[in-house]
């Protein structure tokens, strides 16, 4: 059975932890800032999955590393929320990234066909998404207000807590891949600077051991 009040929390997996991540990875993250030239996670293993499949997209394009991404020290230092363009470049990726998984069967993001385990009351129990139009308007404005605080933006979020909402939605490896797919598609029909797209990429990733319960 479909249920829409899942709404003010099922914003998505990816990004359902991007303040814990934020804030936990800010020590190490100010180093490797230094060393790699962007921001990171603070997660070796997230932003060396950030840059592989960076790497990969440059490999395929024929590019070399840092192709046409040569920016003054000045810019850098610029929180990423500004780089990806505020408010209104944020939205704009939502609302393209939002639809994009939305129509990808490979992420699932209804949850269709997912059901509740274990030996509690609701074991079996549904627990797919209604994705009507109010729904998914709030799941992007929950989106967006993550994101921007994750990239250095207002520090404002008026969705529910959202650690333990995704439990028991049995996320895979491949549904989370599948959607981190989809946001690079975004970024790239975007034009976002593949600079400004590997820290993002490596805040995203920094959430799978959180969000991925199937391995």
């Amino acid at each position: 059975m479909n249920n829409p009040h899942r709404t003010h929390h099922l914003v998505l997996p990816l990004v359902a932890v991007l303040m814990a991540a934020l804030i936990g990875g800010c020590g190490g993250g100010q180093k490797d800032k230094k060393d790699r030239g962007f921001f990171t996670s603070g997660n070796r293993d997230a932003d060396q999955r950030a840059e592989q499949r960076m790497a990969k997209t440059e490999q395929i394009r024929g590019e070399g590393e840092g192709a046409g991404e040569k920016k003054k020290d000045a810019d850098t230092k610029r929180p990423l929320f500004e780089r990806l363009g505020g408010d209104k470049g944020i939205n704009a990726l939502v609302d393209d990234w939002v639809a994009r998984a939305l129509a990808d069967p490979r992420v699932n993001w209804e949850r269709k066909g997912v059901t509740r385990g274990g030996m509690s009351f609701n074991r079996n129990k549904s627990v797919e998404w209604n994705a009507s139009a109010d729904n998914v308007a709030k799941m992007k404005t929950h989106i967006a207000q993550f994101l921007s605080v994750a990239t250095g933006g207002p520090p404002k979020y008026e969705g529910r807590e959202m650690k333990d909402v995704h439990a028991g939605l049995h996320i895979t490896n491949a549904e989370f891949d599948a959607s981190v797919g989809d946001l690079k598609t975004s970024l790239d029909k975007l034009g976002i600077p593949n600079q400004e797209q590997k820290e993002l990429l490596s805040i995203i990733e920094s959430t799978r051991p959180q969000i991925s319960e199937t391995r």
